[in-house]
């Protein structure tokens, strides 16, 4: 009897040693994959270098048609949600739990427009959808994104008073806001006829890199760059 026993006991270990062996050797499921795809998205902001998030040219379609280039002039250092946006969306931005605002300069390829790019990170999808909900879709520039200047280029006298329209879109983690005005500073007021086609280009700078910054890799097994 105390033989059979130890049988039972030795075969139940052999079979639980196979078990584990067998969860430690085999490969990730698809459901794990998706789910590392989409860590490795909502970290993005975080482990890539800020000159891919905003590159140094973004290719887009010019008001008279045709293919120009915008010119990155800078990228800001401070990554604070809440002195990167006008304080009336910056409480909204806080309830989500905004984790970071990454902001970018750009110039148009006529130097004529310069448009700020922020990169929003959120915890998640759904914190995401409810941070969109603070700005304007109309294209008001406020509340919105609080532009960028960088001394001793030409776009230094785009305050936020410059702004005279604006961009928000959301994928994933991630919301995406643009803000836009002309090179010499004056406000939307001081212009006499209003010419969206002139800005319309900024959305696109915005769209860009959100679809670079949200769209997900699946894990490739053989590569370096993942553990599986």
């Amino acid at each position: 009897m105390t033989s059979a026993l130890a049988l039972i006991c030795a075969i139940t270990a052999g079979v639980a040693a196979s078990a584990s062996g067998a969860e430690l050797t085999r490969g990730p499921t698809q459901a794990e994959l998706e789910a590392a795809a989409k860590r490795e998205v909502a970290d993005r902001w975080r482990s890539w270098p800020a000159g891919k998030i905003f590159p140094a040219t973004i290719t887009y379609v010019a008001e008279q048609g045709g293919k120009e280039k915008a010119h990155r002039v800078g990228i800001s250092a401070s990554t604070d949600c809440v002195s990167a946006v006008d304080r009336k969306a910056a409480a909204t931005l806080r309830r989500a739990g905004c984790e970071a605002v990454l902001r970018a300069t750009y110039l148009d390829e006529l130097q004529g427009v310069v448009v700020t790019v922020g990169v929003l990170a959120l915890p998640d999808e759904l914190r995401a959808v409810r941070a969109k909900k603070a700005f304007p879709i109309s294209g008001r520039p406020v509340p919105g994104l609080r532009p960028v200047a960088f001394q001793g280029t030409v776009t230094e006298r785009f305050t936020p008073q410059g702004r005279q329209t604006a961009s928000v879109r959301q994928a994933g983690p991630y919301v995406v806001l643009t803000t836009a005005g002309q090179v010499d500073g004056r406000p939307a007021r001081a212009v006499g006829g209003q010419r969206p086609a002139v800005f319309a280009f900024a959305a696109d700078l915005g769209e860009r890199v959100l679809v670079e910054l949200s769209t997900p890799r699946m894990p490739d097994c053989g590569s370096k760059a993942w553990r599986c």
